[in-house]
């Protein structure tokens, strides 16, 4: 029979920005672009990480994302510092505070060239075929192609083929991303992955913000989720991703932001109105992340988007947000109840991420 959490999906997240609200300093120089803002913020975020600061994050973010009512996650990792046995330290935590996680390494060329890709690659491998843990699945992931060459994206293909996994990756969130892939030689990022046998069915591409009305159907049709990301893309001002309209199957992230996805449907509703996106099954696009959810966990029912009133979706996320924040159960394992959370002191787990978070603010002002 299978089972069904009731709780909402985050369908693309960053489990390492769990300190993040916990201070993080701004830039010396305030970012003009996309490019600046990964290099004078996230990047360096990444590049400070170590095995101890990684685990306070991913637990915090996990801890306050069962408690605002979340049971399942996608994650998209990178620390280039800790890179081996990095993906363990998410899934321990997703697993002792009872979520449901698919993770992978973002591998990436940005730091230390293919060395760093191939490294990055081996750590899906060497996790995918070595976790053992219910609550959790591997996929094998890149940061984005524009970070990458052919030769990690055909590596990355065939290690999706050899252990039967998909690919997730950060997809046309900015126009560098087009831009790249055309000074490559391809019409862009998608028919750069197609080409180079990278594009398992069922991958993930997160964000399509400047993909194409065919770009979009073409990734459809090979099987490809696209996940919305409101609020990043709003506060990234990266712009709006009119073309995801063209495809049936588009789920909802925070990418990074805290997981509070009633929050992320309200801003999608938003930021729809002000972009002057009519689409009828746009309010669908949250409640889908369940179906992509149950892809990973054979067994796990997902919400019956059909079922779902589009003009009640709403309606629909904050009741089943509400339910969850007082009583979740994940697998049949209890994890809220009266609004408490049940795996773990959620005070010390606060109180450790205070702590790792001014550590790692330090780690970061000393980077060269």
């Amino acid at each position: 029979m299978p089972t069904f959490d009731q709780g909402l999906v985050n369908a693309h997240t960053h489990l390492y920005s769990g300190l993040v609200p916990f201070g993080l300093p701004g830039p010396e120089r305030t970012p003009g672009s996309f490019i600046e803002i990964l290099e004078r913020v996230w990047w360096p975020l990444d590049r400070a990480l170590d095995a101890a600061a990684l685990g306070a994050a991913a637990r915090v973010y996990v801890a306050e994302a069962l408690l605002a009512g979340t049971a399942a996650l996608v994650d998209h990792h990178e620390s280039p510092n800790e890179i081996e046995g990095s993906l363990d330290v998410l899934a321990d935590a997703c697993q002792e505070l009872g979520m449901r996680a698919v993770l992978c390494y973002g591998a990436t060329e940005r730091n230390g060239g293919r060395d760093e890709a191939q490294r990055g690659l081996a750590e899906c491998r060497r996790f995918i075929e070595s976790n053992c843990r219910q609550l959790v699945r591997g996929a094998v992931g890149l940061h984005a192609s524009f970070t990458v060459s052919d030769d990690t994206i055909r590596e990355a293909g065939e290690l999706c083929r050899e252990l039967g996994v998909v690919l997730h990756l950060h997809v046309a969130e900015d126009e560098v991303d087009v831009t790249d892939a055309r000074a490559r030689g391809y019409e862009g990022p998608v028919e750069r992955l197609l080409a180079l046998d990278a594009f398992p069915p069922g991958s993930i591409f997160a964000h399509g913000v400047h993909l194409s009305p065919s770009q979009v159907r073409l990734a459809s049709d090979h099987g490809a989720w696209l996940v919305q990301n409101p609020r990043s893309n709003r506060h990234n001002r990266v712009g709006y991703p009119h073309a995801l309209a063209q495809s049936p199957h588009v789920a909802v992230g925070t990418d990074g932001f805290v997981s509070d996805m009633v929050a992320e449907l309200d801003a999608l509703y938003s930021e729809a109105e002000a972009h002057g996106d009519r689409h009828a099954r746009l309010p669908l696009r949250l409640p889908s992340g369940s179906a992509l959810s149950a892809r990973f966990f054979p067994g796990l029912a997902d919400a019956d988007v059909d079922e779902i009133e589009a003009s009640r979706c709403r309606e629909w996320a904050a009741a089943v947000q509400e339910r969850a924040r007082r009583h979740l159960d994940v697998d049949r394992r209890p994890v809220v109840h009266d609004g408490r959370l049940l795996t773990a002191d959620i005070d010390e787990i606060r109180r450790e991420a205070r702590e790792q978070a001014d550590r790692l603010w330090k780690r970061m002002r000393s980077l060269p």
